[in-house]
């Protein structure tokens, strides 16, 4: 039995929020991220995908475009965050905490129904 030229499954996906697409590839083993996301097509399908800008990764690990890949890998090709999560947090935080400091004036309906009156 020879090893001619051994393939493995793997897939491409990029997600935006109107689109989500999944590519499924037969590649040559040993076939690295770079390799796989440009053999999938999916560059001339999203133009907006940068491979010097997007990040990517494995299952939603990080990895480098050089990383070969394994049976069964999924890249993911990531698109660029439009608001930092920590951020946003932070600013939801701030917002309730103004609304609720010192819990507000109750009129005297809800000092009935608290049973604080």
């Amino acid at each position: 039995m020879g090893n001619a030229e051994a393939t493995i499954k793997v897939e491409v996906a990029y997600a935006r929020p109107d689109v989500q697409v999944i590519i499924p590839l037969d590649v040559r083993a040993g076939t690295t991220m770079e390799e796989a996301i440009r053999h999938s097509g999916i560059l001339e399908r999203f133009p907006e995908i940068d491979l010097a800008v997007n990040k990517v990764g494995v299952f939603g690990k990080l990895g480098k475009l050089s990383a070969v890949l394994r049976e069964g890998d999924r890249v993911e090709i990531y698109r660029a965050l439009l608001a930092d999560p920590k951020e946003v947090r932070k600013q939801r935080a701030a917002q309730g905490k103004k609304t609720k400091k010192g819990g507000g004036d109750l009129d005297s309906a809800d000092k009935e129904a608290t049973g604080s009156g």
